[in-house]
């Protein structure tokens, strides 16, 4: 059967740019539109859809609003979109903590419709597999993991990709890290300036500093950088000092940042001396670059199917064969840092 999908939006330019691309798709059935929530809230009753997109700014209640009394009475999976600025990006943290499974950008002059159009159908498909319900519960304080001494972490690097239902999977993994945990660089598939709110909400809740990647961030025990929306991230090495690069480029496995392609930086500067993470995400990026980092002899851990929003990039890379460990969400912390500490990051 096909995925009924709603369009809420108070651009009508928008609206139609939206049904158009999903339509393309022989999985995806638009079966409405509607340009505010008075409106979408009868169309619910009436189309039944499977998934909303939903704007945050719009006239008579805003998305946000809406969203909270959407989930109290009739919860759904919902994707949000917003523009291309802070306090959009601000918003849409917001909106995953009421309930959201996902957030991306309206296409403009720096998203092509193009790049949008790919990135909304995989989103909507994945949506449409998710089960509201399934919300996690709030992240365990950071002090429920043992602290590590400095001198065990300093050269160990900890990669993490993630996708869908990646920001409340990041959430739980970040705040379980001490203060003097080893550098940690990420790659959350977020649009542009949503990285930055993300990252900056991180940095209030995590012991380590938590920042969205610039070019020459050093990657240090207690930091963790986030790639920017929109530009690839990775990992280089000058000495004893590993940093980041920040750069445009191709979509890569079919998004930008692509995971696939910090992990293959982090093989070839880090090898053994690198740990990678792969969260709950659709599709398969990840999975080339952590065999790649195994086979430098990294260990690498993959969030298990059962608390994994969408079991698609943690699936795929334990297929390929890139995997060591496999873990509950609640456990991928510790089995990060238990890897930090061992003579060996590689299991015998």
């Amino acid at each position: 059967m096909k995925t009924r999908v709603l369009i809420v939006d108070d651009s009508a330019v928008v609206r139609e740019v939206f049904a158009r691309e999903l339509s393309r798709d022989p999985e995806i059935e638009v079966v409405g539109v509607a340009p505010d929530p008075y409106v979408a809230r009868d169309k619910i009753v009436e189309l039944r859809p499977d998934v909303i997109t939903l704007d945050i700014e719009m006239p008579r209640m805003d998305g946000l609003t809406f969203l909270r009394k959407l989930m109290a009475h009739f919860p759904l999976p919902v994707i949000i979109v917003s523009s291309l600025t802070q306090s959009g990006g601000e918003l849409a943290m917001e909106a995953l903590d009421a309930g959201a499974v996902d957030i991306m950008c309206k296409p403009g002059s720096s998203y092509a419709v193009g790049d949008m159009a790919v990135e909304l159908i995989d989103k909507v498909k994945a949506a449409a597999r998710i089960s509201v319900a399934k919300k996690a519960p709030q992240p365990a304080a950071p002090s429920a993991v043992t602290r590590l001494s400095m001198t065990q972490t300093t050269n160990k690097v900890v990669a993490i990709g993630a996708s869908t239902g990646g920001t409340e999977a990041l959430t739980r993994v970040l705040t379980a890290m001490p203060a003097n945990a080893p550098g940690i660089v990420v790659v959350q598939h977020m649009p542009e300036h949503f990285t930055r709110a993300f990252a900056n909400r991180l940095n209030g809740l995590c012991a380590i500093e938590v920042k969205e990647g610039e070019n020459n961030d050093s990657v240090t025990p207690g930091r963790c950088i986030i790639a920017p929306g929109n530009y690839h991230m990775v990992m280089r090495r000058s000495g004893a000092r590993y940093y980041v690069e920040i750069k445009s480029g191709p979509l890569v496995s079919r998004h930008r940042p692509s995971v696939d392609v910090l992990f293959r930086s982090v093989a070839r500067y880090a090898g053994r001396n690198a740990i990678g993470a792969i969260l709950t995400g659709m599709g398969s990026d990840g999975a080339k670059g952590m065999a790649e980092m195994k086979a430098e002899g990294a260990a690498n851990v993959a969030q298990d199917e059962a608390t994994s929003i969408v079991f698609g990039m943690p699936k795929e890379a334990i297929a390929a064969g890139g995997v060591d460990y496999v873990e509950p969400l609640d456990r991928v912390a510790q089995r990060i840092l238990s890897l930090a500490v061992s003579h060996n990051a590689a299991p015998q």
